[in-house]
């Protein structure tokens, strides 16, 4: 499968990128996903393609700098001459009000998925673990049905113990990574070192840092990241447009 950054700042977008969203691409190319829809995440999607080409969207939490374009997709598809299917967008429902916003009459239905038992999008399997966040956000860790490849995708969270176990093996770990190795302990975000001592412990193959400080040194970041990860992980840093193999 296929991983392609949109936005990856958090809090903000800048002139150079918009805010937390992925493009998730199944192997064969027919399934493509949106994980999370931060500011800017419909203009940077035309790059890669027509937002009428989603078949479903997955939100990890409802903090604006992860789902700002919402509005703007719905509006998108709603105001097409072609009818379009309703586009599916998966959420989870304990803020009854945000999830409410998910369905707009002919154009999307708000689903809530299952955070016991896992939810079948499409051709992808999916996990949920609560993290540490001020808002209710949930990790995902989804697994490709055909190929078995696995893709862990933290959303926003302060450290967390159980991320090790959740991540295991997994190819890849997109990770909330906005402090440097000077703040730990958070109640938000992962630090550097957090991000890149979890990537270790649970034997990750690449360990991908986004929703990025705007003020952070990030060449820094990133070797702060890799020490701590060590040699067996590829550690990269998140940037518009910049796609991995999965």
């Amino acid at each position: 499968m296929k991983l392609t950054a949109l936005g990856v700042w958090g809090g903000y977008p800048t002139a150079d990128a918009g805010t937390t969203s992925y493009l998730l691409t199944s192997t064969d190319g027919i399934f493509h996903l949106l994980m999370d829809c931060g500011s800017r995440a419909v203009t940077e999607l035309e790059h890669e393609l027509s937002p009428n080409q989603l078949d479903a969207v997955i939100l990890s939490h409802y903090h604006e700098d992860h789902i700002a374009d919402l509005g703007v997709l719905r509006q998108y598809r709603q105001l097409q001459a072609e009818k379009l299917p309703i586009l599916p967008i998966y959420g989870h429902a304990e803020n009854p009000y945000e999830f409410s916003k998910l369905t707009l009459e002919n154009v999307s239905k708000g689903i809530a998925y299952d955070v016991e038992n896992g939810t079948s999008i499409g051709p992808f399997d999916i996990q949920f673990l609560k993290t540490v966040h001020p808002v209710v956000n949930y990790a995902m860790r989804l697994v490709e049905r055909e190929t078995g490849k696995t893709l862990v995708y933290t959303g926003d969270t302060g450290f967390l113990s159980a991320l090790t176990a959740f991540s295991a093996g997994a190819c890849v770990l997109l990770a909330d990574v906005y402090h440097e190795k000077d703040k730990h302990d958070m109640p938000n975000h992962l630090s550097s070192v957090e991000a890149g001592t979890i990537a270790k412990n649970a034997a990750v193959k690449t360990l991908i840092l986004t929703h990025l400080s705007q003020t952070a040194n990030l060449s820094a970041l990133t070797e702060e990241a890799q020490k701590a990860a060590g040699t067996a992980v590829t550690t990269s840093l998140a940037q518009p447009h910049k796609i991995w193999e999965i």
